[in-house]
């Protein structure tokens, strides 16, 4: 017996040894039967018989079948000879077409494909290439048994080898933006695909598409040694990919063959920063511009003085009478005004004020007389405005709060979401175990590989269990009533009428293995060049992730790399972290759920909303649980809503702990203690308790007023309006109380008159303040962003009640105090009543004394006021340099609060996601499809046009660093092309039954469907007409895609074409994918370079005939409505912000009279205020943005507040010298500037560092607190001294009215001397106040005539100190 098998051996290896390798012979001929070999092929696996024969003469059908199929080998009629018959060439037709299905974009790929197997199969000289190798007895359907060849090898040249590949290796799968080569090179990919390598897979049995097993041998040309006798390399012509074939087919397309794209010039490089003179531009304009006003700084100092000395020596000649002059060349002494020297700006100064006192005076005295009346009407006037409350609506959808509804990104959302569905919801996991070890695994057929510890079998079940965990939630429906699970909510592109669980898209690792667990343990021995060894999930996974379009590995496995819901998984969503496309030494997985994006006003919006509650839920558990061993972290579509609203519940007590120790304060400050008995009566709780309330009623009345009209509110203007009205309500408050406290009651005033009269003075500040900053968020209110249009509105109104408010009810209320105080009575316990009186002195405070003794002298000394003005010459220069460089922009993760999960998810996901987000270039209506041109204009393959859609965004991929674009475009109208092409069996049509001339889709036998949709065409272009292009686009929409036709377009575009009823495409969509972006500046460029991008294709497909001249295409991603204020926000911000200066300069100036000077200092102080506010900014990491612009347009308002007061109280006072006035007005109005609005603001400020909100630590708390602070600076150090040197001259209009006023007063006193002579004094008592002879003087100052009080027995007079 063992002699019997040892002579058949000999047989057969005699009977191969003995074939001739001579031309014109063929080595294999007709079929046998199917391959014994292979089992669970994608193919039927027939093979040849062994036949050792001459050539064959074809004729008839035999040589119209070879000429369809291998028309390389037709020469004529009668002159053709073939080793094929008509079966091998049926097989190979079917062999080739699904390869064609891939390679039919480019002809001359497609020809040289076809060429090598119709050469191995067909060629009349087939010995002299190829030798067999291994053969087989195979039983036929008729049960007849022949010899099989089942291995051979096919010896190539390697020029035509290397050119066919140099043909076919750039080839573009439009569904995909891959390369055709990466699903024909198994393990390498396109990257690593070498010819050998594209020609191994070719010949590999176990990749379920090739029926038996063919070693390709490349030889360089002139090597013989090691050939076989006679064997004679095959050497053929290989066509470029920029030739035209010989059967009429056109040149590839640039996207498919680089030798066919036109020479391009490199894009242009991004601009450079600004330079000059070598060096950063903006620092050279800063030192420039520092040195400019620092030598006009000087030189006025030097001319000053120059003239200062000019006047003293003209002064020693006796020319002049000696008058002593200050530093500044003022005055020193008082002298008389003639009526004749007052100029009409003062007259008109004085006139705007005494106008406005007047009717204050008039007013306050009514208020203060009705009190309680006033306080009813009020209250009724805010609860009327509050009640709409009700009705109020608070934005939290960040594209409503952020983006305008006329926005360009606004509308090109709702265009997209209206036709097409809205990108769908993302929830995720990125999961690592950084302590685990990788492996090298050695492969049988891939050889060594790197796998990370993360990577192991044990971790990839583990996240099985985890997936499953998660696919099989349910839950209780209220929206459905009835029990609800994934397959409710879920993306299913493959079947999205109906879907099952496995219907869903589920993109991760374990989808290679189809979900299941078999798969994942399955294992096999496997021989590969004999060498026998196992093979496992390791060998299935190398392969799956370098063609994850393919439908069988190439291992004994024979598992499919197609995800279970039919589509594939592309290994950059289903692994991160690795490097050159390393993808088993990844350090991240990548699961990631998509559901449906619905609607809000859809059911399922909120069924989709309770499944990613249940989904955070299990999560969050896993993750508790110590025995996983995963480090992951994950996120929701509902994560960044949730989480921002938790954070801003969480810090709801911080706001009322601020607001709290806010009104402790003014409760505290506004009281006067002279006494320790008389703390309870002379104390102010009361009133700045209802000081605070009319903050709130205030706020409230603002809220309820546009509650009304329909603006809708958002938790920014909650949290940032009251602290802006505080500001501002606290500093009148102050202003108001301090000057009722410091003043004294004339004799024979009334409380309530003298509380009209305090008003009559201090009203028109307030006036000029509140009206600033009301018309100045008011004209804020013009900005397209929808936050700050919103916050303007608010803020404006509220601001505006505050004001009013504060003339009536808080007048009213100041009113019932002095009655209590005056009857000395408790505040808290009003039945209480205390002994001690009430000292007729006025209270200046703490703080009046030493802001006139010390601080104003130690501000203004000659010295301190050169220091001051340099440091802040210096400060501005460089906040100026460092405004220029701020960063523009809002990271997502500012949004979080600290130890937000989020925070961890956005880390994971820039550190180790390899590709960014999808962008859609979408098309309007107004473009033919249907036509040659149209189709020409969009595609990207044979015969289209070398700058169509397509083709443009090809060329961006080529510089990603430039126009962010990582992957190109896919496309419909290519696949749709494709998908219409004889050569596949994609569009077929029923030769017979009731759906005879029907489209028969490729799953039916060929039997069914003979006729096909199309022809060829003769010059290779297939193009339909717009009759095909509309019958048969429908059935290219829902046509699933599988192996034997993967061009269908059903999951890929069946939603990204959109016909109305006549059949037109009135809206469709190419999607490309962006390059990882990380921050806000890179989604910002991006966007700009999508939409620069956009612009080029619109031109070029308006040129088309037949376009309309309105049609558009554009970039659409779902970040760009929230990126694309950062395109405008720095010209939007210098608008809003120049809107909101220009109504403090105007209002300024009218209300002191057309006071210019004061209006441009006011103007000026401000503007420095801003711009330091930006670079501090820079410095201390606060990017610009539009909650930035927020803080920005606030300090304009706060800083109207620090400026405004102290440039009126210079303006009106009457102190002979610059310097004197700048003393008087820091001292007195400063001192209540300074209680009022730095002290109010800064204990709440530096309260919100606790908050756990980022945004809130860094837009309110550092921003406010910078803004603060600067205010304070500028207000109360720089404002006094730029007053001394540059402030507006004496009102001789005003100084004329006090020395008339002091010229009556003496005479009536001097008249009632005459007439009281003989007489006693007579004294007030009780409520008035008592002047006696030698009286104490009071500490300030007069600074208007109306509060001289002259002394009616020794003629001195006694000045008391007003603002």
């Amino acid at each position: 017996m063992i002699r019997l098998a040892a002579f058949i051996i000999f047989l057969y290896c005699t009977g191969l040894s003995d074939a001739q390798h001579e031309p014109g012979h063929c080595v294999f001929y007709e079929e046998c039967g199917l391959n014994p070999t292979l089992n669970g092929t994608l193919i039927t696996p027939i093979v040849p018989c062994l036949n050792y024969s001459p050539a064959r003469p074809i004729r008839g059908e035999h040589y119209r079948r070879l000429k369809q199929v291998c028309p390389i080998l037709d020469r004529g009629e009668g002159n053709t000879f073939a080793c094929c018959s008509i079966n091998q060439l049926n097989s190979l037709e079917k062999s080739l077409t699904l390869s064609k299905a891939v390679l039919v974009r480019c002809p001359s790929c497609a020809e040289n494909f076809a060429h090598l197997h119709c050469i191995n199969t067909c060629s009349p000289n087939q010995s002299q290439s190829v030798k067999v190798t291994k053969i087989m007895n195979v039983t036929n359907s008729q049960g007849k048994t022949r010899e099989a060849v089942v291995a051979y090898q096919s010896f190539l040249s390697t020029t035509f080898a290397d050119g066919s590949f140099q043909s076919c290796k750039n080839v573009r799968i439009p569904a995909t933006g891959g390369f055709a080569i990466s699903t024909m090179c198994g393990r390498y990919g396109a990257k690593l695909c070498t010819p050998q390598r594209w020609y191994d897979f070719q010949g590999d049995s176990s990749n379920g598409l090739a029926p038996l097993d063919i070693d390709f041998q490349l030889i360089p040309e002139g090597v013989t040694a090691g050939l076989p006798a006679g064997v004679v390399p095959y050497n053929g012509r290989a066509l470029k990919c920029n030739e035209t074939t010989p059967t009429g087919g056109q040149v590839c397309s640039c996207q498919d063959c680089q030798e066919s794209c036109p020479v391009l010039p490199n894009p242009p490089l991004p601009p450079g920063p600004f330079r000059l003179l070598g060096t950063d531009g903006f620092l050279v304009i800063a030192i420039v511009l520092f040195c400019l006003l620092v030598f006009a700084y000087l030189l006025y100092l030097v001319v000053s003085c120059w003239v200062a000395s000019k006047k003293r020596k003209y002064e020693a000649q006796g020319k002049t009478k000696g008058k002593g002059k200050d530093q500044n060349s003022n005055d020193v002494t008082e002298r008389v005004i003639h009526p004749s020297e007052v100029t009409c700006t003062d007259k008109n100064s004085l006139a705007a004020h005494a106008l406005l006192s007047s009717m204050f005076q008039y007013w306050g005295t009514l208020m203060a007389t009705y009190p309680l009346t006033v306080l009813l009407v009020s209250a009724v006037v805010v609860s009327a405005f509050a009640t709409g409350l009700m009705n109020i609506e608070l934005t939290t959808d960040p594209v409503e709060l952020w983006s305008a509804p006329n926005s360009r990104a606004r509308q090109e959302k709702d265009f997209h979401d209206t036709h097409f569905d809205p990108f769908f919801r993302t929830n995720q996991l990125i999961l690592t175990a950084p302590d685990r070890k990788g492996h090298v695994y050695d492969s049988l057929l891939f050889g060594p590989q790197n796998f990370s510890g993360l990577v192991s079998k044990d971790l990839v079940i583990e996240l099985l269990e985890l997936q499953s965990r998660i696919r099989d939630i349910e839950f209780w429906s209220d929206d459905l009533n009835r029990t609800a699970s994934l397959k409710d909510v879920c993306f299913a592109p493959l079947n999205p009428s109906n879907p099952s669980v496995t219907d869903c898209a589920v993109n991760s690792l374990p989808q290679y293995f189809q979900n299941s667990l078999d798969n994942i343990n399955a294992k096999v021995n496997m021989t590969e060049l004999g060498v026998t060894k196992e093979v496992d999930w390791r060998d299935h996974l190398i392969y799956c992730v370098n063609s994850p379009l393919s439908f069988k590995d190439i291992t004994d496995l024979g598992m499919s790399c197609m995800a279970d819901y039919g589509a594939p998984v592309f290994p950059f969503l289903a692994v991160g972290g690795y490097q050159n496309d390393d993808y088993t030494n990844a350090e991240a997985f990548i699961l990631t759920f998509s559901l449906n994006n619905f609607a809000r006003s859809n059911p399922k919006f909120k069924v989709a909303l309770q499944w990613e509650k249940e989904f955070l839920k299990i999560v969050q558990e896993y993750q508790a649980n110590p025995k996983n061993n995963f480090t992951f972290a994950y996120m929701a579509e509902r994560s960044l809503e949730d989480e921002i609203n938790r954070t801003t519940a969480e810090d709801i007590p911080i706001f009322m702990i601020s607001y709290a120790v806010i009104f402790v304060y003014i409760a505290v400050a506004l009281g006067e203690y002279s006494s320790c008995k008389r703390i309870l009566v002379d104390s102010k709780f009361l009133v700045g308790l209802g000081g605070i309330l009319v903050v709130g009623c205030s706020v409230l009345a603002s809220m309820g007023f546009y509650s009304w009209i329909g603006i809708p509110s958002s938790l920014v203007i909650l949290q940032v309006v009251p602290f802006l009205v505080l500001a501002v309500g606290a500093d009148n408050i102050f202003i108001f109380v301090l000057e009722y406290q410091r003043d004294v009651r004339k004799p024979g005033e009334k409380r309530e008159e003298q509380i009209g009269r305090v008003l009559g003075n201090v009203a028109p500040s307030m006036l000029l303040c509140s009206l600033s900053e009301s018309v100045c968020f008011f004209l804020g209110a013009l900005s397209t962003m929808p936050a700050v249009k919103s916050f303007a509105l608010y803020a404006a109104l509220a601001v505006l009640m505050d004001f009013i408010l504060q003339m009536t009810a808080f007048v009213a209320l100041l009113s019932l105090d002095a009655r209590r105080q005056d009857n000395n009575r408790c505040e808290l316990l009003c039945c209480v009543t205390v002994s001690t009186q009430r000292p007729n002195k006025p209270n200046e405070g703490l703080l009046l004394p030493i802001m006139r003794k010390y601080y104003a002298p130690v501000l203004l000394h000659r010295y301190t006021r050169f220091l001051v003005m340099m440091v802040f010459i210096f400060m501005f220069c460089g906040s100026l340099f460092f405004m220029f460089n701020v960063k523009v922009g809002l990271d997502q993760e500012l949004a979080m609060p600290k130890g937000s999960y989020m925070l961890k998810y956005f880390e994971y996901l820039y550190k180790y996601f390899e590709v960014g987000v999808p962008v859609y270039f979408v098309t309007k209506k107004g473009f033919d499809f249907t036509t040659v041109e149209g189709m020409n204009a969009v595609c990207s393959s044979v015969g289209c046009d070398q700058f169509s859609l397509t083709q443009k965004i090809q060329y961006a991929t080529d510089y990603p660093d430039r126009s962010y674009l990582a992957i190109p475009a896919n496309s419909w109208v290519d696949d749709f092309i494709d998908w219409l092409n004889p050569g596949s069996r994609c569009c077929r049509q029923y030769t017979f039954g009731p759906n005879a001339g029907k489209f028969c889709p490729a799953s039916e036998p060929t039997w069914k469907c003979l006729f096909k949709c199309m022809r060829n065409p003769p010059d290779g272009v297939l193009r339909p007409t717009k009759e095909q292009f509309n019958r048969y686009l429908p059935s290219f929409l829902s046509n699933r895609p599988d192996l034997q036709c993967p061009k269908g377009g059903l999951g890929a575009y069946d939603t990204a074409v959109v016909m109305d009823d006549k059949g037109e495409i009135i809206a469709s969509r190419f999607m490309a994918y962006h390059t990882p972006l990380t921050n806000s500046q890179e989604f910002t460029a991006a966007l700009l370079k999508a939409r620069e991008l956009a612009n080029d294709i619109t031109e070029g497909m308006r040129k088309v005939p037949g376009t309309s001249p309105d049609f558009e295409v554009f970039p659409y991603t779902v970040t760009n409505v929230f990126y694309e204020q950062y395109l405008t926000i720095v010209p939007e911000g210098l608008f809003n912000i120049s809107l909101c200066l220009l109504p403090t300069f105007v209002v300024c100036c009218l209300l002191l009279g057309l006071d210019l000077r004061s209006g441009l200092l006011n103007l000026i102080t401000i503007i420095m205020i801003v711009v330091d506010t930006v670079g501090v900014m820079t410095l201390w990491g606060i990017d610009y943005n539009a909650v930035a612009l927020i803080n920005l347009v606030t300090a304009v308002g706060i800083s109207v507040e620090f400026v405004s007061h102290m440039t009126r109280s210079f303006a009106l006072s009457t102190k002979p010298t610059h310097v004197e006035r700048a003393m008087e007005a820091t001292a007195n109005m400063g001192s209540a500037v300074f209680a009022g609005v730095a002290m109010t603001n800064l204990p709440g400020i530096l309260v919100l560092a606790f908050a756990k909100a980022q945004l809130i630590q860094i837009f309110f708390f550092r921003l406010n607190l910078v803004i603060t602070l600067l205010g304070m600076a500028h207000g109360l150090i720089f404002l006094p001294v730029v007053l001394s040197y540059f402030g507006p001259g004496l009102n001789k209009a005003v100084l004329l009215q006090q020395q008339q006023a002091k010229a009556k007063a003496k005479h009536e006193l001097e008249m009632s001397n005459h007439r009281m002579q003989g007489y006693e004094n007579l004294s007030y008592d009780g409520n008035e106040t008592k002047q006696q002879p030698n009286s104490t003087k009071p500490p300030t100052e007069a600074n208007r005539p109306s509060q001289v009080i002259i002394n009616t027995q020794d003629g001195k007079e006694e000045r008391i100190d007003r603002f």
